[in-house]
């Protein structure tokens, strides 16, 4: 490796910098992500990308060269996994393919049996319980925008979550 001259673009210097520098790539690679496997699609990624610009790259840099590219590689990995996350975090009911049919059709009837349970609760009680348990809203809250006092709000809600624990077992 002495020689200034030589260029990676020729097979014999590349196969020289990669023998000489796979093992050395491989470990760090390795000691970034834990997993030998992944280490080694790294680090052959790595030398596929100096290959492709091995016009650019000087023969003395390549090690340089070939560690930089594996940690940019592994940071990118990195990011596409936290985005994938965040997309799974604030979609986790996109991917209904691997519920069985069964368990479909039970959450479909109990969802039907919801809906008729709040159905048959006094417009009051209703008013109540879809403030408080889909709005998010305080009894506090409730009761300002009702105007009806808190202790009223209270009185709905209690009988409004007794009428529905009569109608729908386990809730």
């Amino acid at each position: 490796m002495n020689n200034e001259n030589e260029t990676l673009c020729e097979e014999v210097s590349f196969n020289k910098a990669y023998l000489s520098n796979v093992q050395a790539a491989t470990n760090f690679a390795y000691y970034k992500c834990g997993d030998r496997d992944v280490a080694l699609d790294l680090v052959q990624d790595a030398f596929a990308k100096i290959w492709e610009h091995c016009s650019q790259i000087e023969f003395a840099k390549v090690k340089t060269y070939l560690f930089t590219t594996v940690n940019n590689l592994f940071l990118n990995t990195i990011k596409h996994q936290k985005v994938v996350l965040a997309y799974a975090k604030e979609s986790p009911n996109l991917d209904r393919t691997n519920q069985s049919p069964e368990y479909l059709l039970e959450e479909e009837e109990f969802k039907i049996k919801l809906q008729n349970a709040i159905a048959s609760l006094s417009e009051a009680q209703r008013e109540v319980f879809l403030m408080n348990r889909i709005d998010g809203k305080k009894y506090r809250e409730i009761a300002e925008l009702l105007d009806i006092s808190q202790k009223a709000v209270e009185k709905r809600m209690s009988a409004a979550l007794k009428i529905l624990k009569t109608q729908i077992e386990n809730i």
